[in-house]
């Protein structure tokens, strides 16, 4: 467990006082900017990480910070010593659009391994946190992951990537291929939620490429923390700074593993693939 009782506190705060100002201008008319062609950025997002910077800096002066809007701790790799990812509206096509899924997303790491995760869904009311070997928590009580056994039995949930528009047939290609496989496939719009709600076993598994460590860092502990697995979708070791992430119960994890090798060999498992018929 993080070693320092202020960094949860710290966590907590920071992203309740976001949720606070996301709710204060939602709905409302707020400026919206491109920072791609459908990647979008709000003067909410700014100031709520404005704000976030200032909390940092004057309560751990010498933590480093990479958030989504302004940058910092550069590199391919985890920098040395403790370093806050932070995302201040996970969701901002949602926000932008009057959808209510989105939250704030912060994780602490330290010399690369994640601390402390603090995720807040201010439309439900609903924290997320948790620390490395300490548990996973929901407003409180303690979260598991769901016990499915099968994908057929499976609700998962994924996302797709702001270059989609030139990659579309592999991005729908491999939801078809769960799609053919699971019992539903969900797309929210926000990846920290997604992993929240596998940690909370609402769902049963994610998954998704070209993510920034800001947008999974915070929710994949919450996944280990709640009993489930977490990796690549390549199934090697997860990192947050690798890009993508399959987190699952555990129990289904090999079989959505699976799913993707075959859709990547060009071998599509629908109905009939491991004994199992589609739902």
């Amino acid at each position: 467990m993080a070693s320092d009782p202020l960094y949860l506190t710290t966590a907590v705060e920071a992203v309740v006082r976001a949720g606070d100002v996301q709710m204060a201008h939602f709905g409302r008319d707020i400026r919206v900017d491109k920072k791609g062609t459908i990647d979008l950025v709000t003067e909410v997002d700014l100031a709520v990480e404005r704000d976030f910077r200032e909390l940092i800096a004057d309560r751990f002066p010498d933590h480093q910070i990479l958030g989504e809007e302004l940058g910092g701790a550069t590199g391919k790799g985890a920098p040395a010593g403790p370093c806050w990812l932070f995302d201040p509206i996970d969701g901002t096509t949602n926000y932008a659009h009057g959808v209510p899924i989105f939250c704030a997303s912060l994780a602490l790491e330290i010399d690369g391994v994640p601390e402390v995760a603090a995720v807040y869904d201010p439309n439900r009311r609903e924290l997320f946190t948790a620390e490395r070997g300490g548990g996973a928590f929901l407003n409180g009580a303690p979260i598991r992951v769901s016990s499915a056994q099968r994908l057929v039995d499976a609700l998962l949930v994924t996302g797709f990537p702001y270059d989609v528009h030139t990659r579309v047939d592999e991005i729908v290609g491999l939801f078809a291929a769960f799609i053919g496989q699971a019992r539903a496939v969900r797309r929210l719009g926000s990846a920290a939620i997604d992993l929240c709600w596998v940690a909370a076993g609402r769902l049963d598994g994610f998954w998704e490429s070209e993510l920034n460590a800001w947008d999974i860092a915070a929710g994949a502990l919450l996944v280990a923390e709640a009993g489930g697995a977490v990796s690549g979708i390549d199934g090697a070791p997860f990192t947050s700074r690798g890009g993508h992430v399959l987190a699952s119960n555990g129990v289904i994890h090999e079989a959505m593993l699976d799913v993707i090798v075959r859709f990547r060999q060009g071998v599509t498992p629908f109905r009939g693939s491991r004994g199992e018929a589609a739902r």
